[in-house]
C-alpha cells in the first residue's frame, strides 16, 4: 500500500493534465460536432482522475507516508490543497460549457459552435494550467519540510 498509493497518485496527476492538455487542443482547432464529443470525453476523464488524484491524496494526508501530523503543520500543504479545490472549481466552467455545445449540436441541428464561443472556455483552460503548475513546486517545498 506504501508504494501503490503515491503510484497511483501521480498516475492521477499525469492523466488530469494530459486530459485538460487534450481538451485544449482540441477545441483549440475549432467546435466541431466531432471536437465537442472529443472534448467531453476529455473531461469526463478529466474530472476522474481528479477524483483518483483526491482520494489518493487524502489516503497519503492521513494513513500512507509522512502522516496527518506532517503535513497539518505545514501552510504550503494548505495552500496546494486549497489550489486544488480552486483548480476543481474552475473545471467546472468549461464542464458546463460543454454539456451546453453538445445539446446545442444534437437540438438545434447546428454543425459548429461559433468561434467566439470557445474563448472564455480557453482562457479557463489557460487558468487551470498556470495553477497545476504552481503544485510541483509546493509539493516538493511540502516533501522537503519547507
Amino acid at each position: 500500500m506504501n508504494d501503490i498509493v503515491p503510484y497511483l497518485h501521480f498516475i492521477g496527476i499525469m492523466v488530469l493534465t494530459g486530459s485538460l492538455m487534450a481538451m485544449y487542443l482540441v477545441l483549440k482547432s475549432g467546435l466541431s460536432e466531432k471536437q465537442v464529443r472529443l472534448a467531453s470525453m476529455m473531461n469526463n476523464l478529466f474530472f476522474l482522475s481528479a477524483a483518483v488524484v483526491l482520494a489518493t491524496g487524502l489516503l497519503r494526508w492521513f494513513l500512507v507516508g509522512k502522516g496527518a501530523a506532517f503535513y497539518n503543520i505545514n501552510p504550503l500543504f494548505h495552500i496546494k490543497i486549497t489550489l486544488f479545490v480552486v483548480i476543481l472549481i474552475l473545471a467546472v466552467f468549461p464542464a458546463l460549457k460543454i454539456n451546453k455545445w453538445k445539446k446545442l449540436l444534437r437540438q438545434d441541428g447546428i454543425s459548429t459552435i461559433p468561434e467566439k464561443e470557445s474563448i472564455s472556455f480557453l482562457w479557463f483552460l489557460r487558468i487551470e494550467f498556470l495553477l497545476i503548475a504552481i503544485l510541483p513546486l509546493l509539493a516538493v517545498m511540502v516533501a522537503r519540510g519547507h
